[in-house]
């Protein structure tokens, strides 16, 4: 069967790309779903903020996915739940297993991979003690608690200030658990300002920097942790330990993009992100085929997936219907002083009309940032920020003309520069 264009995943990301390539005048456009109904994560995320860029009002996960899965709808693309994608090649074929109708290659002519991320377990981070029932990650207890009504404990702990975690501190307080302290190994947190604030600060809940546990004790359940300070190289100080009496631990110490099927493929990697690099069109380093959302680098806020994943979506659907960028030159987007990872990675200037947008991640949190734009080593642009830090996504606009004279050398860089800041 052939398709115009077949989006891999039908979270936000899914359904965002589906819709605009369909906008985009894309005839056939299929999305290929493993769960049993599209929305991805945002199904479980029944708390409020959502929206507030995309939309200009505050909704929940649910309302959030709803409004797409109407728009995908409305569209007329097709839709496959319960569907495994069990490979995509560079040919663009696309193969599918599902109970309903068994395997399937199904060729497109153009393939979006949106399929979101995973949460690191603990087996990923080596936490010492024993292995009691009552240790699961911040993402599966709030689908206990959200979607299938399951208490997942009284007294908690949460490893790791990832954004996940922080709200489901919160939740749990709501539910009547008490969770005795937030702990996180870096001297900074991992979840954005606003939910320190609202989860953590309005319930009274103890955020430890620069701890981590390392003892986890119970038989059959948990039944308490240790917790150490740790130092700049994370190996515990001794004389720095509180024990506590739990008998629940959560885990949010990390996402980790879904991106067994691009690797599978061939698909030129960033090893900074952990996703496929890409061009400032999402489209990767295999010809036809496009990423966008947490499969391809880790968002702060939906709103972003959205807009991203119409970039690929619209992108996809030009190049299944024979429109290609034009050959010529390209720029490596490089990370600079300060700076964790960039994307795009690469940039084709005569691509651009007329400004690339560029999202990026700091390494240490900074008061004043400046954060350039260089091109031979000279800033060609600066712009400030009052505060940036490694849990925010930042974002900057790179001018076509800016893009035409880094062309010459085939580089430009973005670095920041700012004060310490600390917590």
């Amino acid at each position: 069967m052939m398709y115009d264009v077949i989006v891999v995943g039908g979270g936000p990301a899914g359904l965002a790309a589906a819709c605009a390539a369909r906008r985009q005048g894309a005839a056939r456009v299929l999305v290929a779903e493993r769960d049993g109904e599209l929305g991805g994560i945002l199904n479980q995320c029944i708390h409020s903020g959502f929206g507030l860029h995309y939309f200009q009002e505050e909704l929940t996960g649910p309302e959030y996915a709803r409004r797409f899965i109407e728009k995908l709808r409305e569209s007329g693309a097709d839709v496959m739940t319960d569907t495994m994608v069990t490979a995509v090649t560079r040919d663009l074929r696309v193969s599918v297993l599902s109970p309903r109708d068994g395997v399937q290659t199904l060729s497109a002519g153009a393939v979006v991979l949106t399929m979101g991320c995973r949460e690191r377990t603990r087996g990923a981070i080596a936490i010492p003690g024993a292995r009691p029932a009552g240790v699961l990650t911040a993402g599966a207890a709030q689908k206990y608690i959200n979607v299938e009504g399951y208490a997942v404990g009284r007294r908690v702990i949460i490893l790791g200030s990832g954004d996940i975690g922080l709200i489901m501190a919160r939740r749990l307080t709501l539910e009547g658990a008490r969770v005795l302290a937030c702990v996180e190994a870096q001297p900074q947190p991992g979840g954005l300002a606003r939910n320190i604030a609202q989860c953590l600060r309005d319930y009274d809940i103890p955020l430890y920097l620069s701890h981590t546990i390392t003892d986890i004790r119970g038989r059959r359940r948990v039944e308490g942790v240790t917790v150490s300070r740790v130092d700049a190289h994370m190996r515990p100080i001794p004389g720095g330990e509180m024990d506590f009496a739990c008998d629940t631990v959560l885990l949010s110490v990390g996402l980790i993009p879904e991106n067994e099927l691009t690797q599978a493929a061939g698909i030129p990697m960033d090893e900074r992100t952990r996703g496929a690099w890409v061009y400032e069109d999402m489209q990767t380093g295999a010809p036809g085929i496009f990423a966008a959302g947490n499969a391809l680098h880790v968002h702060d806020f939906v709103d972003f997936v959205t807009e991203e994943s119409t970039r690929a979506g619209e992108a996809a659907a030009r190049y299944a219907a024979g429109e290609r960028p034009p050959d010529g030159r390209q720029i490596t987007v490089c990370a600079g002083d300060g700076v964790a990872y960039t994307v795009p990675q690469r940039v084709r200037p005569d691509n651009v009309p007329r400004a690339a947008d560029v999202f990026f991640r700091v390494r240490r949190p900074l008061r004043d940032a400046r954060i350039q734009i260089c091109v031979a080593g000279e800033a060609a642009h600066t712009h400030r920020r009052a505060r940036v830090a490694p849990a925010e996504m930042e974002r900057v606009p790179v001018p076509r003309a800016t893009l035409q004279r880094a062309a010459a050398i085939g580089e430009l860089t973005i670095r920041v520069e700012g004060e310490e800041a600390h917590g």
